[in-house]
């Protein structure tokens, strides 16, 4: 039907008047639009339910792709390993053989479905996640259950993944970077605490598929994984999950690990010096440990950490990197581990540059003390903050990231209302507040890998 026909049909009364665009004024491109910063952020919650043998279930129904993620996020993590390392390859191993399987029918099962694999460890979980066509999603959860129920843990290719990794642990602790992460770690949190018990080359040479199943047995189980969906989930993929994941208990011993606590034992030294004498510049870390996530100051501390190092506006890149040029780039970021936060600030320099950017650091931090933000500043960073949230949570894969990330840290499901909320509502004296608070020079220790001036 012509276009012209269709605007001059008569309307229900129920309908809104059709927009006579001939009654608008003209649009004045040379004019920025207003800029509104939202009141609220209506993040999509979850379907929760648990399948009949106990696994809990969370499904967010959204997007417009035949495509499902399902993660599964399993208690454990770097920090319930026995030895190093532990945690890390038991996790990297499932995909190289089960019982039905082995690692090339593996990876060519998956390929061929134009499915993909993803596997990883953080401090308290380890993740496994598949991304999946939906019309494939009964043969490809098919290999996602071999994976999880029967690993093998084949000597042959553990010796290859573990060499694989040892040699790039060598090549990494060339890295000034690397070297100054590594030293950061151990000066705020002690050879003693699961963050601070860093891995060694001889400690591949411990990995042995018995540690490996040792591992397994103990947190690979169907009382201690949650599965979550995400993408256009349909009643055929709920279905297929429950059949495949969700029917019988999986796995031996069914303990729940415990929450543990961890003391921390932070050097008294200020500075921590990391030799590397062929270094064409250096690696600086400036950190100090910080509050948990649970923390009812925590939401606005991240605005004042954003203000400092948190995005390419922000006061550390404005002094350090456009107005004295000591640096491609500065950031600051607040990290979360268990029981508490690491606030930590990163860069790399010319070896001769670093005490001026260091100095330059304090600055930065002696005036957030002294002075208060002006509100176009913070204004700015709001917007920036804002705009970041929009974002996070506009699609189903980001979504799902969301959601695990609250699960983990042990957050409310007002947590995003509550973070939309900090920032729009701290103020300048809030911000000097907390940085008299959170950011004490005294605390903060600094690292520096690289080469020694004389």
């Amino acid at each position: 039907m012509p276009l012209e026909n269709t605007i001059q049909m008569p309307l229900e009364s129920t309908q809104q008047p059709l927009l006579d665009r001939s009654q608008q004024p003209p649009l004045d491109r040379n004019q920025q639009p207003p800029l509104v910063r939202p009141q609220q952020i209506d993040v999509q919650r979850p379907e929760r339910s648990v399948m009949p043998n106990g696994v809990p279930l969370v499904v967010l129904r959204a997007g417009e792709s035949e495509v499902t993620r399902i993660d599964l996020l399993i208690g454990g993590g770097r920090c319930r390993q026995a030895i190093p390392l532990q945690a890390l390859f038991t996790n990297r191993m499932l995909r190289e053989g089960t019982q039905q399987y082995t690692a090339k029918e593996i990876a060519e099962k998956l390929d061929y479905y134009g499915a993909w694999l993803e596997l990883s460890i953080s401090a308290e979980h380890a993740h496994v996640t598949l991304y999946s066509l939906n019309k494939y999603l009964p043969q490809t959860l098919s290999v996602l259950e071999s994976l999880i129920k029967e690993p093998t843990f084949p000597e042959r290719e553990l010796r290859t993944v573990v060499d694989n990794n040892s040699r790039q642990f060598l090549i990494n602790c060339k890295r000034v970077d690397f070297l100054a992460h590594r030293a950061m770690l151990q000066a705020l949190f002690g050879s003693e605490h699961p963050c601070g018990r860093l891995a060694y080359p001889e400690d591949y040479q411990r990995i042995t598929p018995d540690v490996l199943r040792q591992c397994y047995t103990r947190y690979y189980h169907s009382r201690n994984v949650t599965v979550y969906l995400s993408g256009l989930v349909t009643d055929d993929c709920l279905r297929a999950v429950e059949r495949i994941l969700g029917s019988e208990p999986f796995g031996e011993g069914f303990l729940v690990p415990e929450r543990c606590e961890f003391a921390t034992q932070t050097t008294a030294l200020q500075r921590t010096f990391v030799e590397r004498s062929d270094a064409m510049q250096s690696a600086v870390r400036m950190g100090l440990l910080t509050i948990p996530r649970q923390h009812p100051h925590f939401l606005k501390l991240r605005v004042l950490v954003t203000l400092l190092g948190g995005y390419f506006g922000s006061r550390l890149m404005s002094n350090i990197r456009e107005d004295k040029g000591y640096t491609y780039g500065i950031s600051a970021d607040l990290v979360p581990h268990p029981g508490g936060s690491l606030l930590v600030i990163g860069s790399e320099t010319t070896n001769e540059w670093v005490e001026p950017l260091i100095t330059e650091v304090y600055h930065e931090i002696d005036r957030l003390h002294e002075d208060l933000v002006p509100q176009e500043e913070l204004t700015m960073v709001q917007n920036y903050m804002t705009g970041e949230m929009c974002r996070s949570y506009e699609s189903p894969l980001s979504l799902a990231d969301a959601w695990l990330y609250a699960q983990m840290s042990g957050l409310a499901d007002d947590y995003f209302a509550q973070a939309l909320q900090a920032v729009s509502q701290i103020t300048p004296e809030e911000i000097r507040s907390l940085a008299r608070t959170y950011l004490r020079k005294e605390d903060i220790r600094e690292v520096v890998a690289g080469q020694r001036m004389r």
